[in-house]
């Protein structure tokens, strides 16, 4: 066989691996995959179900005893269409962000995930439960003053770890390594 063909084959093959590495690091990111808005008598609340794969370093940090900031971030635009579903105005409505901190009590051998905005703690015997607690979004109440028309509004969310929350020494590191970037996408919500 040509060299020239056996090295196409090598740069194929080379080509797939990269491809296939990006998707493998693509994959370890927090997802969304329900989140629907319900009207209830004059409001509306959302209802929405967060997955929260955590990488192996971050696993590490937080069982070292290192707390862990996740937040959850909403927003609701009004869209107005100028030119179809090429240019479109947006105005941000509403925005908010909660922030939960997640650490582990070696001690107690629990972990405990605190809203950050009330204090409010609860306590876990493991990480998997406390990440189940953490992704569940129950009867979310929005701000009713911005639903009464509700045909050109979108209603996005998104959830991450706080990097900046984390310990002063931890912080560079965190910040250029792919295994701490793990914020979802904004995800629309769907209107029922």
């Amino acid at each position: 066989m040509p060299a020239s063909v056996i090295a196409k084959i090598y740069g194929f093959l080379a080509l797939l691996f990269f491809l296939s590495s990006i998707n493998a690091v693509r994959a370890t990111t927090f997802d969304i995959p329900s989140a629907h808005i319900t009207k209830i008598g004059n409001g509306h609340v959302l209802n929405a179900i967060i997955n929260y794969p955590l990488t192996p370093r971050v696993i590490e940090a937080l069982d070292n005893g290192i707390p862990i900031v996740f937040f959850q971030e909403f927003k609701l635009l009004d869209i107005t269409p100028l030119l179809g579903e090429y240019w479109q105005w947006e105005e941000t409505l509403w925005r908010t962000k909660i922030s939960y901190e997640l650490r582990y009590h070696a001690l107690a051998q629990q972990y405990i995930l605190q809203d950050l905005a009330t204090g409010k703690e609860r306590h876990f015997p493991s990480l998997e439960g406390t990440l189940h607690a953490l992704g569940k979004i129950q009867n979310f109440t929005l701000p009713p003053e911005y639903l009464v028309d509700t045909n050109d509004l979108t209603f996005l969310l998104r959830s991450g770890i706080d990097l900046y929350a984390l310990p002063t020494p931890m912080r560079p590191g965190a910040i250029i390594s792919s295994k701490w970037h793990l914020t979802s996408p904004w995800t629309p919500a769907q209107w029922h």
